[in-house]
């Protein structure tokens, strides 16, 4: 890969800002190969799930908390969805994985709370992971008191498990926080990056059985998705924490504005299921050509035209302008709702 595509990410050293996000594909050797080849700067391995790292800890002779058991009983729900049977087999997986590619290797840990993760994250860095991505989800608000106890559960795990290794910690959010740039600067104490946004499965309700269904589906190829406006405040607030974008991007022109708008480097999934590795390339090609267009040497020079975000009155004003379009100026597309579905809640007919 050329020079000029080389970046930083939380003190990974990257040959392109393209990363592939966290997903069941990357379990096979030849795709990972065929990956790296295209130009990834660094592949994420499908997550690890809390539930297996418990099942781990009880082999190694840990105590559980309440809480744990409580995680524990309720994974035989879940278990045929895993990636990876168990820990020793994801182990196996990074180390193998970490020993044939030159480019960085991600692991990914999912789950509630620090646990044994603290211990199973110094495993992962033994096995030879370059970095570890921490996919934070929390339970429904009935759970907690307040959205700050949401908030302090997840600076704790961060803290916790940054502590036990010295490869970065990266933590990957969702939407749903009060304020993503506050919570940001918090977490510079613990992580070594962020990654903007975790794509949760869609809730969806059958009308057949009037049963809830949760379902991950691929982003569109029609619009964009990444969260340009969340990027710009969390950088123009905190430029201190090095950042990836996730969520949509799927074409050279989504890649470009990413970066403008604050990411150090961008997560790609579903165009690589659409289209194959090779949509690596393309995307790093069209991302040389605007550098070439714009008489920028490298990435470092794309980066001092940041942060591109609006002063408090543009803002404002923008967004009162498009609240206020008049219907003939807005892109208008009917959508046909989903109406049926199968004995598993999976929808049978969809727009």
């Amino acid at each position: 890969m050329l020079s000029h595509l080389h970046t930083d990410f939380g003190g990974l050293r990257l040959t392109s800002p393209v990363i592939v996000g966290a997903c069941p594909m990357n379990t096979n050797e030849q795709t990972r190969i065929a990956m790296q080849d295209a130009g990834a700067g660094a592949i994420v391995l499908p997550s690890l799930f809390e539930e297996q790292v418990i099942q781990w800890s009880i082999e190694i002779g840990r105590r559980l908390t309440d809480r744990e058991r409580k995680i524990l009983e309720m994974s035989n729900q879940s278990r045929h969805h895993w990636a990876c049977p168990d820990a020793k087999s994801y182990l196996a997986l990074v180390n193998r994985a970490s020993s044939m590619l030159s480019i960085p290797v991600i692991a990914s840990l999912n789950g509630f709370t620090a646990g044994g993760w603290m211990d199973f994250a110094g495993e992962l860095q033994e096995a030879g992971a370059s970095a570890i991505e921490l996919n934070v989800y929390h339970s429904r608000a009935k759970e907690y008191s307040s959205s700050a106890e949401i908030e302090t559960t997840i600076l704790d795990a961060v803290r916790d498990v940054n502590a036990a290794i010295t490869i970065p910690l990266f933590v990957k959010l969702g939407r749903n926080f009060t304020s993503i740039p506050h919570l940001a600067r918090q977490l510079l104490s613990g992580a070594q990056g962020m990654v903007l946004h975790g794509r949760a499965p869609s809730v969806a309700i059958c009308l057949d059985t009037m049963k809830l269904s949760s379902r991950w589906r691929l982003t569109s190829t029609e619009s964009e998705t990444v969260n340009l406006d969340t990027l710009m405040q969390v950088h123009g607030f905190c430029p201190a924490m090095p950042l990836a974008a996730g969520g949509g991007i799927g074409h050279p022109d989504h890649l470009i504005k990413a970066l403008l708008a604050g990411a150090d480097v961008a997560m790609i999934t579903s165009a690589i299921y659409r289209e194959g590795p090779d949509v690596i390339r393309t995307l790093l090609d069209g991302l040389t050509v605007f550098l070439e267009r714009h008489h920028l040497t490298n990435l470092r020079d794309l980066q001092t035209t940041r942060p591109l975000e609006f002063t408090d009155d543009e803002e404002r004003a923008a967004y009162i302008s498009a609240l206020t379009q008049r219907l003939d100026e807005i892109d208008c597309e009917p959508t046909a709702p989903v109406l049926h579905c199968d004995r598993w809640g999976h929808p049978t007919s969809s727009s």
